[in-house]
Parts: structure tokens; sequence; C-alpha cells
């Protein structure tokens, strides 16, 4: 059994205690106690959240933990000394710790980021690079592994660190199941970019938004004006000129945005071949699917498919044996 130990302090938003829920599903289903999770804070007792909940803790001690989690608020500001060096102490001492949306410049401060890659919601990104030089603050990730200390982006974020802490330990095909009982549409990896092409959209009518779900459904496709325009019942004339009026681009330029934001996916994933995961995402071939990614990404796809399994590499190597 592996104890969990959630570090909390007051207004911390509730949503960062959202990807536990895969601790527990992976309890039900060994069907024996796998993790055991505790909530600490400095002095113990109930701790309200941003939200005016509140959860029961008991007060920093002694204890270790197989792996710290401390959690994020919407409000930043420097942490208490007493919760600072309780994190360097525990942490230290784990034999991983992880931080969920803001949590990492509580990390930052206990000096467990120094030298390491971590991210974190993007709105506050700058302020923790600002705050610590020593951080190599990526802002554009799901989450980053840098040796035992993890940290993800904002919100549901947390949802995928966790998924990928439960994946560390007992596998991807347990990661998988529990991901389906959460109802996850897509387990992210930690590689992934913590915007949304459809959110960046924001079409503003219910029929642009049919024809941008129907788009993203069939990548495979060519995808023409006329075929998006069907979709969302208006003439392609229409359907072209409300189209730019609501977001800002070309049908032709959205739908490329959405093949490359598929495309990277798959390539991160590491499953496919290059020339299915073009023909998947509707590129057509591999050359033409190369050209954009070095336009958008800067990188071709193999050199992105090459760091994401080097990072996978990385992990394993590093984790202990499977839990039975």
């Amino acid at each position: 059994m592996r104890d969990i130990g959630v570090v909390l302090f007051p207004d911390f938003q509730v949503m960062n205690l959202g990807g536990l829920t895969a601790f527990e599903l992976a309890n039900m289903t060994r069907g024996h106690e796998v993790y055991r999770t505790s909530f600490l804070s400095e002095r113990g007792g109930p701790i309200r959240t941003s939200i005016g909940l509140t959860m029961d803790t008991e007060p920093f001690g002694e204890r270790t933990f197989d792996t710290l989690i401390v959690v994020g608020t919407l409000d930043v500001g420097p942490s208490s000394p007493g919760l600072v060096q309780h994190v360097r102490r525990a942490g230290g001492l784990a034999r991983r710790v992880a931080a969920t949306c803001t949590g990492a410049f509580v990390l930052a401060e206990a000096g467990l980021l120094d030298g390491r890659r971590a991210t974190t919601h993007w709105a506050h990104a700058r302020e923790l690079e600002r705050l610590y030089p020593k951080v190599k603050v990526d802002d554009d990730r799901i989450f980053i592994t840098d040796g035992n200390v993890w940290t993800s982006a904002g919100m549901t974020a947390g949802i995928d660190l966790a998924l990928a802490l439960v994946e560390d330990d007992l596998g991807p095909e347990m990661a998988k199941g529990i991901a389906k009982k959460l109802v996850v549409y897509h387990r992210r990896s930690g590689g992934q970019s913590q915007f949304s092409e459809l959110l960046e959209l924001q079409p503003k009518s219910d029929r642009i938004q049919v024809a941008l779900s129907y788009a993203r459904a069939n990548l495979h496709k060519e995808l023409s004006v006329d075929e998006l325009a069907d979709a969302a019942r208006l003439s392609p004339r229409q359907f072209s000129r409300v189209f730019r009026q609501e977001t800002g681009q070309s049908p032709a330029k959205a739908v490329e945005h959405l093949r490359l934001e598929a495309a990277r996916a798959m390539m991160e994933e590491g499953r496919l071949p290059i020339d299915v995961v073009a023909q998947e995402t509707g590129f057509a071939d591999r050359e033409r699917m190369r050209r954009s990614f070095i336009r958008s990404f800067g990188q071709p796809p193999q050199v992105i498919r090459r760091n994401a399994r080097t990072e996978r590499q990385t992990r394993t190597l590093e984790a202990p044996p499977s839990l039975p």
C-alpha cells in the first residue's frame, strides 16, 4: 500500500481534489487498498476552501509519504513558513512529489523545483518564472515530470496528473480503465498543450459549434466548406462569412489547427505509424503533415514523438516495480 499525503491550506481551490478519485477507483478495481490518502495542514482541523466548503485535516507531523501532493489556489500569495518547511522536509523524503495548478509555487518556495522543468496554470506561469528564476517554466504542458517531481497545469489537468501517477504505479491498462470510469473523453498526455483549439475558436452560434464538432469528429475527411456548411445547415457563402465573424479565422485555417492538435496528440501517444497519423487526421501524406508541424511547432513530427518517448522511458526507469 502507498500513502498519499495531500497538503491543504486555507482558501485552496477544491477542483484540485478532483483527481484523487483516480486513487479511490484504483482501490475499488483491485479490491483492496492500494492507496491510502491523508489530508494534511499546518495545524490540522477544518480547512476552508475558496468556495466555502471545509475539509478535515490532520496536522503536519513526522510521517513520510510515498507521494506528497500540494494543491493550488486561485489567489497566489506567499506561503506560511510552516507550510514551506513541511513541504521541504516531507517532499525530500517522499518517493514522488506533485503539485496541481499553482501548488507549483509552494514547491518552488521550498526549493524543490530548482533546476527542474515545471508547469502551472497558464495564467500564472510568467509570475512563477519571475519569482523563481531557477525553475524552468513551460506554460504550455498539461503536466511535466522531472525526476521525482510532477507538476500539472490548472483545474482539470490535475485529473490527467493523477491518472499518470496511477499509470506510473499500476500500468497503462489500469489508468485507461479508470479514465473510462471517470468519463474522461480523452486522457491527455503530459506533453499536450494546455490550450484546446475548439475552446480558442469560441464560436457564438450553435450552428458554427456544430460544424466545428463535426470537423473534429471527421478529420480524416477532406472537410470542404460545402461539407461544413451542410453540417451547419447554412449556404457555403453564408457559412464562410459567419464562421470568420465568429472565430476570426477562415474555415480552412481552423480545420488545419484541429488537424494539428489531433496529430500532435497521436504522435505523442506513439501507437500509430506516422503515415497512419497523417491519414487519420486528414493531412493525406506525411510530408504535408511535416511541413505543417514545422510551421506551427518548429519541430517535425518525429522529434515530437521522440521527445515524448524519451520522457516516458525516463519515468519508467525511475519508477519502482508496479504494485500487485
